[in-house]
Parts: C-alpha cells; sequence; structure tokens
C-alpha cells in the first residue's frame, strides 16, 4: 500500500477531462488498496473513500496566479513571482509530507499557473519523497495556440526541461514522440498510459452483470456471442457450442455465453445439460462457452439480460423451434448482428436483416459465415479493441499499477 497524492488545477466536479481522468485514476488505486489524496486549487470530495485538499493557489484560475499570468505572457518575471512560488512550496509541502507518489497532471506540461510548475520544480530538487510522476496530456510548447504566451528562460523552459528524477507519462504515442523530441529524451524512458473509459458505467451495467463479466473475464472476448436461451434440446446449443470451437481456431478470444437456466418442465434437461458440459470439455472450450445456470439459480432479471445485449458482439440462435423468437427483437434494438436459424418465425422476424443457416449446417459452414460477417464490420473490430485495450480497468491493471509498483 503506497499513499499517493494526485495533482491538478482542479479537480471533480469541476467538469474537464483532466478532471475526469484524475477521477478515475483516484478511484482504481483506492480499489488497488493505495490511500490516495487529490489536492487541487477547485473542486470537492465526490469519493467519501478519497478525501479532498483545497490550496487554492493551484488554482489556474485565481485571481493572483491570472495577475502574474499576464506579464509572464508578455515575457515578463513580476518580482511577485518568487513569493507566490515559495508560498505555494510551503502549502504543497505539508500536503505531500507523508506520501509516497505525488502524480501531477499536465501542471508541468502547460503554463496556466507557472508558479505552481516552479514549486513543484522546487519540492523535487529538495526532497527525495514523495516520488514525482509527470503526466503529461498537453504540451504548452509543442502547441501552436500556446506559442505567443512562452519565452525563453525560466520559468517558461521548465515545461520543456528533463527534470531528473522524476517519471514522464504521456497519454499516447503522439504524446510521447513530441516530449521526446522536446526534451532530448529517448522515447523509451517515457511511459505512454492511454485514457480509457468506464465501461460498466457507459454500458449501465447491473451489479449482478459486472460480477459475470468480471468472473468469466467477458471484456476479453471477440467475439463474444449471446445465445439467451433455456437449455433444452430444441435450442440445439450443442451447434453452438462446435460453431464456437470452430470460429476459435482463428480467433481464439472467442467467446460464447448462455444466459438461460435448465428447462423446467422436462426432467431429461439435465441430462441434456450434462452432454452439453461433456462436449464443452471434449472441444477444449472450457474457460470460453459459458453457462450462467452454472453459476447462480437465481432468476436473473430482465435488466441483467439486457446487459447482455450491449456487451455482445452478436445474437446466435441455432435453434430447431420457436414459437416466436423474442431474442431477434431485443438483438434488433441493441444493434447487434444476428446469426440464427432458417426457421419460420426467426426468418418472419429477422426479414432481411439477419444472416440465416440451417440447424443442421456443418460447423464449419456456420462458424464462417459469423467470422467472415463480424470480420467485415469496423465498429466490430472496434468494440473489441475497447474493451480488450481501453477500460479503465485494464489500463489499471496493465499499465498503472507497474509504474506504481517500481517506485
Amino acid at each position: 500500500m503506497k499513499k499517493i497524492v494526485l495533482l491538478h488545477y482542479s479537480a471533480s466536479p469541476i467538469v474537464g477531462g483532466v478532471e475526469s481522468v484524475l477521477g478515475h485514476h483516484a478511484r482504481l488505486m483506492t480499489e488497488a488498496g493505495h490511500q490516495v489524496r487529490i489536492v487541487a486549487g477547485r473542486g470537492g470530495q465526490v469519493d467519501a473513500r478519497i478525501p479532498f485538499v483545497s490550496i487554492p493557489l493551484l488554482d489556474s484560475r485565481h485571481e493572483q496566479v491570472l495577475t502574474l499570468k499576464s506579464d509572464l505572457d508578455a515575457g515578463r518575471v513580476p518580482k511577485e513571482f518568487d513569493a507566490l512560488v515559495e508560498r505555494i512550496t510551503s502549502q504543497l509541502r505539508e500536503v505531500v509530507a507523508n506520501a509516497d507518489i505525488l502524480i501531477a497532471h499536465n501542471v508541468c506540461s502547460l503554463n496556466k499557473n507557472l508558479a505552481l510548475t516552479a514549486a513543484i520544480r522546487r519540492l523535487s530538487e529538495v526532497c527525495r519523497q514523495p516520488h514525482l510522476i509527470i503526466w503529461h496530456h498537453d504540451l504548452a510548447w509543442t502547441t501552436p495556440r500556446y506559442r505567443a504566451e512562452l519565452h525563453d528562460g525560466y520559468p517558461w523552459d521548465l515545461l520543456r526541461s528533463a527534470w531528473p528524477g522524476v517519471t514522464q507519462v504521456t497519454i499516447s504515442e503522439m504524446r510521447q514522440r513530441e516530449l521526446a523530441e522536446l526534451m532530448g529524451l529517448p522515447p523509451e524512458k517515457i511511459r505512454v498510459v492511454p485514457n480509457g473509459v468506464d465501461a460498466a458505467s457507459f454500458l449501465k451495467l447491473e451489479v449482478q452483470t459486472l460480477g459475470f463479466v468480471k468472473q468469466l473475464n467477458l471484456f476479453e472476448a471477440a467475439p463474444l456471442l449471446l445465445l439467451p436461451v433455456r437449455i433444452t434440446p430444441r435450442k440445439n446449443i450443442e451447434l453452438a457450442l462446435r460453431v464456437l470451437a470452430v470460429i476459435r481456431k482463428k480467433n481464439p478470444r472467442a467467446a460464447l455465453i448462455v444466459t438461460g437456466p435448465l428447462g423446467p418442465h422436462n426432467p431429461a434437461n439435465v441430462k441434456y445439460f450434462e452432454r452439453l458440459t461433456a462436449l464443452r470439455a471434449e472441444l477444449g472450450l472450457i474457460g470460453s462457452a459459458h453457462f450462467l445456470a452454472e453459476l447462480t439459480d437465481d432468476y436473473l432479471p430482465d435488466a441483467v439480460i439486457a446487459d447482455f445485449y450491449r456487451i455482445a458482439d452478436a445474437l446466435f440462435m441455432p435453434s430447431r423451434e420457436e414459437g416466436f423468437g423474442i431474442p431477434i427483437l431485443e438483438a434488433g434494438l441493441a444493434g447487434i448482428p444476428i446469426f440464427c436459424s432458417n426457421i419460420e418465425p426467426l426468418r418472419k422476424l429477422g426479414g432481411e436483416q439477419a444472416l440465416y443457416f440451417s440447424p443442421d449446417a456443418e460447423p464449419e459452414e456456420v462458424g464462417a459465415l459469423i467470422a467472415n460477417h463480424l470480420d467485415s464490420l469496423l465498429s466490430f473490430k472496434l468494440r473489441a479493441r475497447v474493451r480488450m485495450s481501453y477500460t479503465w480497468e485494464g489500463i489499471y491493471t496493465n499499465m498503472i499499477a507497474p509504474i506504481l509498483e517500481s517506485r
């Protein structure tokens, strides 16, 4: 467990891109067991677990900061500048005295409050603790709209100097290249940690759904095929398993999720389920073909089932018999591709907007139909890439946590 201070000009509930990133970082670090504080000039405490410390002079819009910025933008260092740097340094020193890590977001990259930048530089020079991580979202020196406000010498050069003993982080490879050229650093000395999305919040996932997602690692699946049916022989689930095995030869991350319980009216369904799980093992699909009936005996609310339509890449219904076919309508509302048996009820609902196959088709034929169609969809490829590479939880585990643990 580390004591971490996250710092910016402002923080939530102030609305802004960096403010949002700061909030996600703080949440993830807290959930990982670290002791986190947010320090900013404006903002407030929005998470009961994460203290907020207000130092008004950190704010880029503080009256005194703006007054000095007018002179600085014109190339003059006002006589009050050093005094302000000292005040901010003193206040920061108290806040970070017991911290292990100080992460400064954008305040060492932009000229919005150069007194704050200079104060952080002083702290990094005289104190080995906390370790300073400079997180660059934007770079004033490489952005044309800031160029007229920047001048040679101190304090503007602080924004383009490679400070010794700090960790440099950028949010993209483009920023990494810009920073490396600006500071004369080897690119490999600069970490790249992209911003992400809170998939659970964006997709409005229920708590129970999120539990399944984490337990089954569903965000790593591509494609993720949804089969929202009860486990009965007429649903032809064995074909779904064989098709999944075919698809996984080319797409080893492919997965199938069967949401329904065993059919309640026929004792033979238990034997059918046993045959399915045996076939799953035979095909090497343990860990990729998921039956929620194995995870819960509870009824799954409609809200949870609806969540799976938002998570899944396609609806896959190989049924031999259907009286109607509500999942076709649900998939239509969710806007995901539909692959289903060429039987009258499903064809009536899907019309020309679904792709069909015989329930007696060879698995290779159906697998090729699904894989080839999905491969042609740019939207599928982007969805899969976002799920696998740009969720905040994945970014934290794979990129942020190693930086923190290396200190």
